[in-house]
């Protein structure tokens, strides 16, 4: 980002200074990616000074900072989602595993970059995370049954009023190879995801996302920004399984590879409600696929500070390199994060764009970093 923007030292949990920071710098337009300022309402604070936003306000951000809100608007507006029970007791979440059988999903309520999710396949690994969750006092937890299919991320805008499809992809979560291990803020993704098909995405638009969107209108609460669903495709047609309420990382990266509009504009639009003035969003006929170089010791405390050379020859091979967890220790670029680089290249097919993105990786020396080797795996052998 540095090669192309100022870099300003700002505190956004400082809602006053970044005011007057949008105000000293007459700022037209802000862009809130994070999760924790939309939650802890920075959107709301900046509108009222006059200044298009694109991001959600505090209530509507409450669809990812609280699983528990986004479950019970799911049960009031009849969106299909999984099974839950929600409660703030240790021994209330230990008893109600009686309903879900052998595998459930505990969560986390609130906010937990990507991580706060334990898929049990077991009694015993529900009870573990349970005991583990509750071991620093009373949290609200959500316990759900769990849900069986393909998983895919689909992206919408809104301006509150307007809805537009922008994408879709999947995700890997799992830290390990073969999704084992627990989960991350993701390992790696692909654009297009091919199990939403059309004709699956139009009722994921109908029986899920608009539904939400017009739930929070008629609340006075409307969604401006990206909205992202997380989906489970069961034999029942899709479920929602969560929201992110931004692009989300590295999902963001293969829609980006792949989107062929102007997206200040699409921005802009957005947060002024002129989303309907706009063409629907267009996507390049091919596949973006991106993988993870993650700091060994992630998602556990990573190894920070381990040297990164060979970026450039790795975008010499025809990739985008994005930069996450790094920082540079005088003339040498190290990691300073958990998820430190995302390697994205473009295809005809998943196969084409798995073989580039692993080139680009391969021209990268991190010795203290790792990857996943089979991002894109599983679409290449459905075929």
């Amino acid at each position: 980002m540095a090669q192309v923007a100022t870099i300003a030292e700002l505190d956004v949990t400082d809602h006053r200074a970044t005011i007057d920071f949008i105000r000293r710098h007459q700022i037209a337009l802000v862009v809130i990616g994070p999760e924790a300022p939309l939650v802890d309402g920075l959107a709301d604070n900046v509108r009222a000074i006059g200044v298009p936003v694109f991001g959600p306000g505090r209530e509507a951000a409450k669809l990812e900072g609280s699983k528990g809100f986004t479950k019970d608007l799911c049960a009031r507006v009849g969106i299909p989602t999984a099974r839950y029970f929600r409660t703030t007791s240790r021994d209330g979440a230990l008893a109600c595993l009686d309903d879900f059988g052998e595998a459930c999903v505990i969560k986390a309520d609130g906010l937990a970059a990507g991580k706060g999710v334990v898929v049990a396949d077991t009694r015993a690994e529900a009870e573990a995370a349970i005991l583990d969750l509750y071991a620093s006092g009373p949290v609200e937890a959500v316990i759900e049954e769990r849900l069986e299919g393909p998983e895919a991320s689909l992206f919408v805008l809104s301006d509150g009023t307007t809805t537009a499809a922008f994408g879709s992809a999947q995700d890997h979560k799992r830290v390990g190879e073969g999704d084992t291990g627990p989960n991350t803020g993701g390992m790696g993704a692909y654009s297009p995801a091919f199990d939403l098909t059309p004709e699956l995405e139009e009722r994921a638009l109908g029986e899920i996302v608009r539904p939400t969107i017009d739930a929070l209108a008629a609340a006075g609460t409307p969604y401006v920004g990206v909205l992202y669903a997380g989906l489970m495709l069961t034999a029942d047609g899709p479920k929602l399984i969560e929201y992110n309420v931004r692009f989300g990382d590295p999902e963001c990266q293969v829609l980006m590879a792949r989107f062929e509009g102007d997206l200040v504009e699409t921005l802009l639009a957005v947060a002024e409600g002129r989303l309907a003035d706009l063409p629907a969003p267009t996507f390049r006929d091919a596949v973006a696929l991106t993988v993870v170089m993650a700091a060994q010791g992630y998602p556990g405390t990573p190894r920070t500070g381990g040297a990164i050379a060979g970026i450039d020859a790795a975008e010499a091979t025809g990739v985008t390199v994005f930069q996450a967890g790094t920082r540079m220790d005088g003339d040498t670029l190290v990691s300073a994060g958990g998820r430190v680089l995302a390697v994205t290249a473009t295809g005809a097919d998943v196969a084409a764009a798995q073989a580039a993105a692993y080139r680009g990786v391969d021209a990268i020396d991190f010795p203290t970093g790792f990857v996943r080797r089979d991002i894109g795996a599983k679409a290449i052998a459905k075929g």
